[in-house]
């Protein structure tokens, strides 16, 4: 079965590939996932605060060693020097990283920056590129907390970091957005124009609980499951439709048939990190012969010919069809 499609300008045997999770740290991980068939390697986020917490430490390295010891107490307030021994790979680590990857499969790296202001992400995204990355993907993590901020410019820093990051890496440009912008489809098609070459939807946010004994918010995370795919499947049918650009789903992909959705809805790629940190690598051989399987079931040729075959292309009137469904939604249940 031909599950052949085009992700990011790259021509791929199939769109599943794992997302950003831990595997990448380990290089016999990377391995066995592209034993398992992986389309590309997507590696977890280098985060803005590593590379803030680089930057000062040099910083006060080069205006006196001696001076050190104490050069906790000249950081801004807010900012947590401990974030370097929270993960796994600082920001050198990072890049060697990305070349032992490089040099370890023959598919394409996608390397990642998560963060929140536009001047911290040009200089590491040309080292990111120096290092070997085949594409980039911009994991774009803010919570809008300041009510003197409007959406507008919630927005425009994006696209702001956007287009610095285009103006300095000539790999493809993918963003991994937040579900939460009014306006996805017209947020999309500025993206497109300041320079991105794809989006991943969507980003998960972790929201932290609260320990009400403590009196401390106390960071979980949980694995997402299946249900968590219906919200990408509606914007990916929307955007599909409505953007030439390349889309991946990253969320709620557990199975075949869940990825077999996500294609028709509309997505060149689908990241799977869940279901592998659950069944390990090898799960991701299942996912693929899975898809072939059901698409040999029901006599398809190819993917292509199932990929954005239910996107809003199909329905005339979108909003009435929005509308609809929701109305039916709420009628569906019986007690």
């Amino acid at each position: 079965m031909d599950l052949s499609i085009t992700y990011l300008g790259f021509e791929l045997p199939h769109p599943v590939m794992p997302g950003a999770s831990p595997l990448v740290d380990d290089l016999d991980s990377v391995r066995r996932l592209e034993d398992a068939g992986a389309a590309a390697i997507v590696m977890h986020s280098l985060f803005e605060e590593q590379l803030l917490a680089e930057e000062y430490t040099r910083h006060m390295l080069d205006l006196s060693e001696d001076s050190y010891a104490e050069a906790q107490s000249y950081f801004p307030g807010g900012f947590d020097l401990d974030v370097e021994a929270e993960v796994a790979l600082g920001p050198d680590q990072y890049l060697e990283q990305i070349r032992r990857i490089r040099a370890a499969v023959a598919v394409p790296v996608v390397a990642s920056l998560n963060g929140t202001t536009p001047g911290g992400w040009t200089r590491y995204a040309g080292l990111i590129e120096q290092a070997g990355a085949d594409a980039l993907e911009l994991n774009v993590y803010h919570v809008a907390t300041n009510p003197f901020e409007s959406s507008a410019a919630v927005e425009e820093r994006l696209l702001e970091t956007v287009a610095s990051v285009r103006k300095v890496v000539r790999i493809p440009l993918a963003v991994k957005l937040s579900p939460f912008f009014t306006s996805v489809p017209h947020l999309a098609t500025r993206l497109q124009a300041a320079g991105a070459d794809g989006l991943v939807l969507f980003n998960r946010f972790y929201q932290p609980d609260l320990d009400l004994e403590c009196l401390e918010a106390t960071p979980r995370l949980q694995l997402s499951d299946s249900s968590e795919l219906l919200l990408r499947l509606r914007l990916l049918a929307v955007l599909s439709a409505n953007v030439d650009t390349s889309l991946a789903v990253s969320g709620g992909v557990h199975n075949s048939y869940d990825a077999l959705k996500a294609v028709a809805a509309g997505a060149d790629g689908v990241q799977v990190v869940s279901a592998l940190l659950r069944y390990g690598p090898a799960y991701l051989g299942v996912v693929r012969e899975g898809m072939a399987n059901w698409l040999e079931e029901h006599q398809y040729d190819s993917l292509r010919q199932l990929h954005r075959s239910m996107n809003l292309r199909r329905c005339p009137d979108p909003q009435a069809f929005e509308r609809g469904n929701y109305v039916r939604i709420l009628q569906s249940w019986r007690p």
